[in-house]
């Protein structure tokens, strides 16, 4: 299975990257967390990162499962989830795809379960984005609330260039926003973190609000007030420290 492990503690997660991201993504947040107290399996979605040469399908219903496989791969009978934008998206996937083995879910900045609200002329240029690295450029711009340095957001966009394919990009796409799996979610009662970043355009503090917190019977927001889109970016160690907390509230 394609994925990066950390640490050897017992409370276990694995972990589903965004769009953007492979599971490299979430590294600068390792150096808040604890070998001892946590194991991490962080998987890479099927053509990006180490499975960049994977045949797909590109899909978050196969990001499910395969985060399962990694669970058993790894021999752990219960994990719990977490999940960064899409990935948070495919987190809710794997809970309803194995409830009694996903302990708690944390979604980082994600889009919820349901269509995305995403009008023509922005899905458009959504689309646009798997072969124009400007419009790469810009979504990652605006997600973290405009006002962070163009070299990084052109860097977090060239990136996402090398390591994912034009097709997965696309196709991964298609899935986040589109797929609509709202009834099983709404149904889970696994313990639930939602953590929202205080200058996220993409995926504001209320739509997670009117998605999460109202459809989910056992979800409660975290909201990170200096952070956009990536937190694992933006506020590394605040965010391991919420992540930590939340995986291991002892």
């Amino acid at each position: 299975m394609n994925c990066i492990t950390y640490g050897n503690g017992p409370h276990r997660a694995v972990f589903l990257h965004g769009w953007f991201g492979d599971a490299q993504c979430f590294k600068p947040m390792l150096q808040g967390i604890d070998p001892d107290r946590f194991s991490f399996a962080f998987l890479d979605f099927r053509g990006y990162g180490s499975a960049k040469d994977s045949a797909g399908p590109f899909d978050l219903a196969t990001v499910a499962a395969d985060a399962i496989a990694v669970g058993d791969s790894l021999g752990w009978p219960q994990f719990s989830i977490v999940g960064h934008s899409m990935g948070g998206k495919a987190a809710l996937r794997t809970a309803t795809l194995a409830a009694n083995r996903v302990q708690r879910i944390c979604a980082i900045t994600p889009v919820w379960a349901g269509k995305a609200p995403l009008d023509a002329d922005t899905l458009g240029f959504f689309r646009s984005a798997a072969e124009q690295l400007d419009a790469r450029q810009a979504i990652v711009h605006t997600s973290t609330g405009g006002r962070l340095p163009s070299y990084w957001s052109r860097g977090v966009a060239t990136l996402s260039t090398k390591t994912s394919t034009a097709r997965a990009f696309a196709d991964y796409l298609e899935s986040w926003a589109l797929d609509d799996f709202d009834q099983e979610a709404a149904k889970l009662t696994n313990e639930t973190l939602v953590v929202a970043g205080g200058h996220d355009f993409g995926v504001p503090e209320q739509f997670i609000r009117e998605t999460w917190l109202k459809r989910l019977s056992n979800a409660r927001l975290t909201l990170l007030p200096e952070s956009g889109h990536y937190p694992m970016d933006e506020c590394p160690l605040i965010l391991a420290a919420t992540v930590s907390a939340f995986l291991d509230p002892s």
